[in-house]
């Protein structure tokens, strides 16, 4: 599976949650696409809901079907909780903490930002998305391209107090990852446990 480009409405009505961002159309209409969306009382199997569940998360992050395998099996060799080490291996993505700190108003714009080396990690341009970031490593915008008009709107009234793993350097437009954060931190509505039900069997 690519990377999805089409209608984001649609998919967010698909799982009843904004998991793009705000959307009107959700609220409008807070059923199912389709001609039957209004009516349809589908009975998910086992294997669909934690197929759903999963499919969720990669839309959520914006993350390919590759990817998201290699972290699960990253996240299964690590000592604690699959789950939750699945999702804290998410948070933890360049792409993610650039839109966590309000550099971007999507991730999608992020990881457009982050391809466009217009963000540093620890004073080094780096252009990969899925890069890790580290707790301790500070992100910022490159001096360059601190006048970019997508940054600055995106940064206009964002509260950086949000997240507390996260802090903010307003003068030098940076964030720095103070610790992973814990599950319980992370707002996504994921039920991470499916994931790994899905990949056990």
């Amino acid at each position: 599976m690519a990377r999805y480009i089409g209608p984001k409405s649609r998919i967010a009505r698909r799982f009843g949650e904004a998991i793009f961002g705000e959307d009107k159309v959700l609220a409008k209409r807070p059923y199912a696409p389709g001609q039957h969306g209004v009516n349809r009382r589908k009975k998910n199997s086992e294997y669909g809901t934690q197929l759903a569940e999963k499919q969720k998360a990669k839309y959520t992050y914006g993350v390919l079907e590759r990817q998201f395998r290699l972290l699960f099996a990253k996240a299964a060799r690590t000592k604690g909780i699959t789950g939750e080490i699945l999702i804290q291996l998410l948070e933890c993505r360049l792409d993610n903490i650039v839109y966590r700190l309000g550099m971007a108003p999507t991730r999608a714009a992020a990881r457009q930002l982050v391809s466009h080396r217009h963000i540093t990690v620890d004073g080094k341009v780096v252009n990969i998305p899925s890069f890790e970031v580290k707790p301790g490593m500070v992100v910022a915008v490159r001096e360059k391209a601190k006048s970019l008009e997508v940054i600055n709107e995106s940064l206009q009234g964002f509260n950086h107090a949000k997240y507390g793993w996260l802090e903010w350097n307003e003068a030098d437009k940076a964030g720095k990852l103070l610790n992973v954060p814990a599950r319980a931190e992370i707002p996504e509505n994921i039920k991470e446990q499916l994931i790994v039900e899905l990949y056990s069997k």
